[in-house]
């Protein structure tokens, strides 16, 4: 009787130890974040999840595709959830049928310019970008994109290079689609100047290289924080590039992707994103009391309006048009 008693509770317990495996599992997630948003996201997540295994592989939106267009051709997929900026990206990765549709309880709190009624993802960040300016020389604040043709920002005024930043890309679709080409026209005349990153320029105006920039918003306030000479203002219309995050189709760890994309809408990350120096998706989330951030539900009224499932289509046609009008060619 004794050893059908042990045989029994050997049973149960390989049984709870599976269901708890089944519950939690390995969840890894593939993300273009800095290491401190992630790293802060992931700490709260293990906590509140201790039986999930959880891991991330951080790198540019570019690489992150790459890796999963490797990892589908050799057809063995590690990743489970995805999450970057690259909004294009995830319409194609529907397209193309590999992402699992989930609509967690908490997107009914999600405010933002991309709404995916099915599911395949969700923004999780309403990345903004706006006019960075160093105000150890520029004392008036610019109040409107158009302020960057005035006389004092003459050869001062920079642009990251859109064919190497996705988030420069956006931001020039946007100003076009809000100006006409007629604003980069007039950015030429007055000797805008092409850098490279999204993070050089803001460092090349801080050190009075430049005078002004288009800034992206965590990285222009996180050197603010570090004591950089920076103002930052946002334009009435402001540029909005937000960053969703979608699971992998077939991932073995469906339940724990699920609960990590619970827990990015929660009230909880979303607080942690907004400390992190970009815009939640929920509007009942209150922004740190120095925050240079607008009003999140205020800012999605005000943004640009983009059509980001045609975003990938024309990118090539609009860097060269942009190329053409702030390199002309030389006769």
């Amino acid at each position: 009787m004794k050893k059908y008693a042990k045989l029994a509770l050997l049973v149960v317990i390989l049984l709870l130890s599976v269901s708890a495996a089944w519950a939690g599992g390995k969840l890894t997630v593939y993300t273009s974040m800095k290491e401190s948003l992630i790293g802060a996201l992931k700490e709260a997540f293990v906590k509140a999840n201790p039986d999930v295994d959880f891991d991330y592989y951080s790198a540019g939106a570019g690489k992150l595709m790459a890796k999963i267009a490797a990892e589908r051709e050799s057809g063995k997929l590690t990743v489970d959830v995805l999450w970057h900026s690259e909004v294009p990206d995830f319409y194609q990765l529907k397209r193309e049928g590999v992402l699992e549709p989930y609509i967690s309880p908490e997107a009914k709190y999600v405010e933002s310019p991309v709404v995916e009624p099915e599911g395949y993802f969700t923004p999780v960040r309403n990345g903004t970008l706006a006019i960075a300016y160093n105000n150890r020389f520029i004392k008036t604040p610019p109040a409107s994109w158009k302020d960057l043709h005035k006389p004092e920002f003459k050869d001062a005024f920079g642009i990251a290079n859109p064919a190497l930043s996705g988030t420069a890309y956006g931001s020039v679709v946007a100003l076009v689609q809000t100006f006409g080409w007629e604003f980069f026209e007039a950015c030429r005349d007055n000797a805008a100047r092409i850098g490279q990153g999204s993070g050089q320029v803001v460092d090349d105006t801080a050190m009075g290289d430049l005078l002004a920039c288009i800034g992206v918003d965590y990285i222009t306030i996180d050197k603010i924080k570090k004591g950089a000479t920076l103002g930052f203002v946002y334009p009435q219309e402001i540029i909005m590039l937000p960053s969703p995050v979608a699971i992998m189709k077939g991932t073995p760890n469906l339940e724990a992707a699920k609960r990590f994309v619970d827990f990015l809408l929660s009230k909880e990350a979303q607080t942690i994103i907004a400390a992190n120096g970009t815009l939640p998706v929920r509007a009942d989330v209150e922004l740190p009391a120095d925050s240079l951030l607008p009003n999140p539900h205020e800012a999605v009224q005000r943004a640009v309006k983009l059509d980001f499932e045609t975003l990938s289509a024309t990118k090539e046609e609009s860097i060269k048009k942009f190329t053409e009008i702030l390199r002309p060619s030389k006769k």
